[in-house]
């Protein structure tokens, strides 16, 4: 797939802005503090429903008009919200069909939100309606930018409309009950299905049945079909409105927000790829969040498009307030987390919120205007002076991209199998193995990309598949391809399981990734999360030699072509291959048959780049992150110090501008804590050094 990118003239500074919570005489006021603080772009209009329709037949706009208006007059775009993000009161007292209902039956009432039903054909009906009035209004607004449908969408309901509308997917899925019952292993414990009003949404485990949740049933097939048809329902329910908004502006840039920091396990945003003008995502760190986490995500949301640039919808300026203990953001973090964020394709940084609400859920949340309301502030003077940074880089970095020679799989279909129960260990958790390999190669300053099953393998070097359980139709074949034509394959135990009706591939593991990686598994042992077994290296390789502690599960692998490069120092199984490489047509596979430590992965990580000619991009210690960015043959590099002391760098030999300061440098470098330099290589800024 292939999306070109949306462009905007320079990278968007603002976020939130809901003037209708504050009397007018404040309006005037936020647009002075927007002009200082170098805000350009605001989102109205996201939980307005109510106020814009305060019965089933009235719309009212007028306070939309006047906000838009005061926002152009004084330079700001607007991102506007379709409001359908909580419906109002009298559609709920009306029409209940609207309210969601919990896994075990309980209908929530009115009063918070994400509480719409995506098979409620009210809803549907009355938020298509919305944006197709909102479209029809401000179609020609010179403030008006792009669209925000909905928002942090993805709560899931347990009503009779979506039984049944489940059942109808599950109709067009499978075609008969035959081979629905097959999918889902139905006989085991007795459950086939004679007719289709016999299948009910999955709503609690049995009795007695460990490592499940409120959501699952005793047999995994059931559970996984619904969370992809919820995944469904609610795109329906987005396209409802995208297609409203299109029909009336067919070049409208629409998107919607990702919730969870990107990795929001009930929607597969992979899916969504396709009707998302721009992928946009909400991230809320905490103080103690490690930088990698950030970073993965980010890539994450350059993935859902296959590289193309996203935004950074929703951050807080400041603290968040959801939390047991809220501290406040340190100095200097806020923005050289954002800068982290453009560096990984971020087109946007925008916050929750730009002015703090007095009351309700949210009012103690951070904002770039604080309940102070001036601008006399610690947040607010970092937030001026990220805007006036923004400002002067213009459109500078607009449009470049990042080019990686190392992909990480991800998967939600398989994330949600993995943890579905019943496999080795409840402790064994995708996010987290993915992360694992992902701080491995962030601790070498290699760029990486996130990418899916259907993306293009043929310009990676290295690709890593963490946890590949799942095997869906035609991806063995294709990961024979890549490493038969010379790429490198990493996957790890607990791989080659399953089909994706989560049912398992007979004849040993890895199913069908044996006769790639050449080995066969015979058993897996799981480990108690005190527990640890070793890796001991039977020769070295670059940095690798001795022993390395490994955790969570160890499996009985037995070589078939493969070549054992590490074995168990402990139990039963000691001597048995634990790190195996297998040579396949021009490149090789790799299997990890435990989960190692982190120096074992960081030098494994270092040791597969080095032999792929991976170089790191600059040298930096660890807590300093470099990344680039690339266009029309001009590279961005950005090095940001996120440690709380001062760092030194190597820029090289070569004597570069540093786009922030507007001086040339080169060579060591002292950045402050904190700290962020974007160094453009190429151009006219470039010029080899004295000898």
């Amino acid at each position: 797939m292939s999306f070109a990118p949306v462009a905007f003239s320079k990278i968007v500074y603002g976020g939130d802005y809901n003037p209708e919570q504050f009397p007018r005489d404040i309006w005037d006021e936020d647009m002075r503090l927007f002009k200082l603080a170098g805000i350009d772009i605001a989102t109205l209009n996201v939980f307005s429903w109510s106020l814009n329709q305060p019965d089933e037949t009235t719309y009212r706009f007028d306070w939309l008009d006047e906000a838009m208006n005061k926002l152009q007059e004084h330079g700001v775009k607007v991102c506007l919200g379709t409001s359908t993000a909580a419906h109002p009161a009298w559609m709920a007292r009306k029409y209940p069909d609207v309210l969601t209902v919990t896994a075990d039956g309980k209908q929530r009432k009115y009063g918070r939100r994400h509480n719409s039903c995506p098979n409620s054909p009210t809803f549907r009906h009355y938020a298509g309606l919305m944006a197709r009035k909102l479209a029809e209004r401000y179609k020609d607004h010179p403030a008006l930018l792009l669209w925000h449908v909905n928002n942090e969408i993805g709560i899931r309901c347990y009503c009779e409309r979506c039984e049944q509308a489940f059942r109808k997917w599950l109709q067009r899925r499978y075609g008969t009950l035959e081979k629905l019952n097959q999918a889902w292993y139905s006989r085991f414990w007795g459950h086939t299905f004679y007719d289709w009003e016999e299948i009910v949404l999955p709503s609690g485990l049995s009795e007695g049945l460990s490592g499940g949740n409120a959501d699952q049933t005793a047999f995994q097939g059931i559970t996984l079909d619904f969370f992809r048809f919820n995944c469904d329902s609610w795109l329906e329910c987005y396209l409802i409105e995208y297609d409203a908004i299109k029909e009336v502006m067919p070049k409208a840039i629409v998107t919607t927000n990702f919730q969870g920091n990107g990795t929001y396990k009930p929607l597969d945003y992979f899916k969504w790829a396709p009707y998302l003008d721009i992928a946009a995502l909400d991230i809320y760190p905490e103080n103690h969040t490690p930088e990698s986490y950030m970073a993965m995500r980010y890539d994450l949301m350059r993935g859902i498009k296959d590289g193309a640039p996203f935004m950074l919808m929703e951050q807080s300026p400041g603290v968040i307030n959801w939390k047991s203990v809220n501290p406040a953001k340190r100095p200097g973090v806020m923005r050289v987390r954002s800068y982290q964020a453009i560096a990984r394709g971020a087109e946007s940084i925008m916050f929750f919120q730009l002015r703090r609400s007095l009351g309700a859920y949210e009012k103690f949340h951070g904002a770039v205007i604080d309940h102070a309301g001036h601008e006399h502030t610690r947040v607010f003077r970092e937030c001026a002076q990220l805007g006036g940074e923004l400002q002067r880089l213009g459109g500078e970095l607009i449009g470049s991209t990042i080019k990686s020679r190392v992909g990480i799989l991800f998967d939600w279909e398989n994330w949600w199998a993995v943890e579905l129960g019943g496999g080795p260990s409840s402790y064994i958790k995708y996010l987290d193995q993915v992360q694992k390999y992902y701080d491995a190669l962030y601790s070498h300053h290699v760029q990486v990309d996130i990418i899916h099953v259907k993306t293009d393998l043929s310009g990676y070097d290295l690709v890593i598949a963490p946890l590949l359980y799942m095997v869906k139709q035609g991806f063995a074949e294709k990961l024979e391809r890549y490493v038969e034509q010379g790429g490198t394959l990493v996957s790890t135990f607990f791989s080659g399981i399953v089909n994706e009706t989560d049912l398992v591939t007979p004849g040993g593991y890895p199913g069908e990734l044996r006769k790639l990686l050449g080995i066969w598994v015979e058993e897996i042992d799981a480990l108690f999360p005190e527990q640890r077994n070793s890796l001991v290296m039977q020769k070295t390789l670059g940095s690798l030699e001795g022993a390395y502690a490994c955790r969570t599960a160890c499996e009985t692998v037995h070589t078939e072509g493969a070549e054992a490069v590490a074995v168990f120092g402990g139990d039963y199984y000691a001597g048995c291959p634990a790190i195996t490489r297998h040579s396949y047509g021009r490149g090789e596979a790799w299997y990890a048959a435990a989960e190692p430590e982190g120096a074992f992965l960081r030098k494994w990580m270092g040791y597969l780049c080095d032999r792929a000619g991976i170089a790191p991009l600059c040298e930096a210690p660890e807590d300093v992150e470099v990344t680039c960015r690339e266009k029309d043959g001009i590279r961005y590099t950005f090095i940001m110090n996120h440690a709380d002391e001062e760092r030194e760098i190597d820029a090289g030999d070569t004597v570069r501008k540093e786009l922030l300061s507007g001086t040339k440098v080169r060579g060591l470098l002292r950045l402050e804590p904190k700290g962020v330099l974007i160094l453009r290589h190429g151009g006219e800024d470039e010029a080899a050094a004295p000898a």
